[in-house]
């Protein structure tokens, strides 16, 4: 969360005097946001969960994702897009990403197989993925995309709004999101019956409150319904979010500029699919060696990409060891429905992405940052990169003072 206050405090005791604390209600604050966010993004429908993982899982349901199908996920990715996967009974192949840190379309197109049915294109660290590329192999195959959006919520892909290009897209409003409720999450999409669908399952008793078509079924979801204190604190951070991603965009291009001549040293700007569209929470740099990433970060504060614990594939343990459910009955690895799909994770798998993500190093922008803190930032990138690509000691260079400035904020 990059910014709370006086208004989120005033919006949500207003909903709490009002005695009104649950969503279907005349004037509801999370029906207000639902209809401000889909209007925002650029799409018909949104709906309100308790967390990103509940979006994710909500958007493969409206998608019809079950078992028998393979979900194409990325290797860099918080794991809660792998076990999304699993939560719907499905199966994720984990497929390489490419030097933006996004899912690699080449990766994409040699992972088709035919038990493929879906892709989840996430927005890593607020970059926004090669949507072209992916829609046209979606296109071209028959699969469906539903975009993680949970990283990059203010982000645009060439003028267009993340998880509005997708067949439908999921989103997180935690603490550690550009957006935030303290948790929260939901979908997007344009399609009538996936929003019923994906509303079913994020709360059963949807339809008695606001009815359904005759021709949906309800079904047993799993209850997860936001809160009118979700809603309230969100309206207010909606009406923030463009101008902060405006400010980090900023400041990402004024950083990437004060630092171009160190190119020549070998410190290369991470190409971006989207670079003036993208969130710019992250300003990523990719150096020649893991070695060379490990000495830049010991010398300013800074994170390697691949060094963010959950948010690689070697650390996501339930999908390691199969652990796909709290009863063997219904664990999708083990269940006749799966069987032939390719559950096996092998040892050594996506060495690729791994190399990229630790020679990957990434330095945080925000909201808040002065002009004198961008320009120390500047100044220490500068001096960890001539400690991390030439011969000198870290005893003889000089970092700027930065007392304050947060350098490490990153989803957790």
């Amino acid at each position: 969360m990059y910014l709370a206050g006086e208004e989120e405090i005033d919006a949500i005791a207003k909903v709490i005097r009002s005695g009104k604390m649950f969503r279907y209600r005349d004037e509801s604050e999370c029906d207000r946001f639902e209809k401000r966010y889909a209007k925002h993004l650029g799409v018909s429908e949104f709906g309100l969960g308790a967390s990103g993982t509940q979006g994710l899982a909500a958007g493969l349901v409206g998608l019809g994702i079950g078992p028998g199908d393979e979900v194409l996920v990325p290797a860099h990715t918080y794991m809660a897009t792998a076990t999304a996967v699993l939560a719907v009974g499905a199966i994720p192949v984990i497929v390489d990403i490419d030097e933006s840190i996004t899912i690699s379309p080449d990766a994409i197109r040699d992972a088709i197989g035919p038990h493929t049915r879906a892709i989840i294109p996430v927005h890593m660290w607020g970059a926004a993925c090669n949507m072209n590329a992916i829609m046209d192999i979606a296109e071209s195959k028959g699969l469906l995309v539903l975009e993680d959006v949970c990283q990059g919520i203010g982000g645009s892909y060439e003028g267009r709004k993340l998880g509005s290009i997708g067949h439908a897209g999921a989103f997180s409003f935690n603490f550690f999101k550009n957006m935030s409720g303290g948790e929260g999450g939901g979908f997007a999409t344009s399609d009538p019956k996936v929003a019923e669908r994906a509303r079913c399952y994020i709360d059963p008793c949807h339809f008695y409150w606001q009815g359904r078509s005759e021709d949906t079924k309800p079904f047993a979801g799993v209850g997860a319904r936001a809160s009118e204190l979700l809603g309230a604190m969100l309206n207010v951070q909606l009406d923030r979010l463009d101008g902060m991603i405006r400010t980090m965009r900023a400041e990402k291009k004024r950083i990437l500029a004060g630092t171009k001549h160190l190119g020549n040293l070998g410190l290369k700007a991470t190409p971006m699919n989207s670079a003036d569209h993208d969130c710019s929470t992250q300003v990523m740099f990719t150096l020649p060696s893991e070695a060379a990433a490990k000495t830049f970060i010991g010398t300013m504060p800074a994170v390697i990409a691949g060094k963010t614990g959950r948010h690689t594939f070697t650390q996501w343990d339930q999908v390691l060891m199969h652990e796909g459910s709290h009863h063997p009955a219904i664990n999708p690895y083990k269940i006749p429905a799966n069987k032939g799909l390719r559950t096996e994770y092998k040892e050594g798998m996506c060495k690729g992405s791994l190399d990229i993500l630790n020679r990957t190093v990434m330095v945080a922008t925000s909201p808040s940052h002065t002009d004198d803190e961008i320009e120390a930032i500047i100044h220490n990138i500068d001096q960890a990169a001539r400690v991390a690509l030439e011969d000198i000691s870290a005893d003889d260079i000089v970092l700027k003072n930065q007392q304050g400035v947060d350098l490490q904020k990153f989803d957790a």
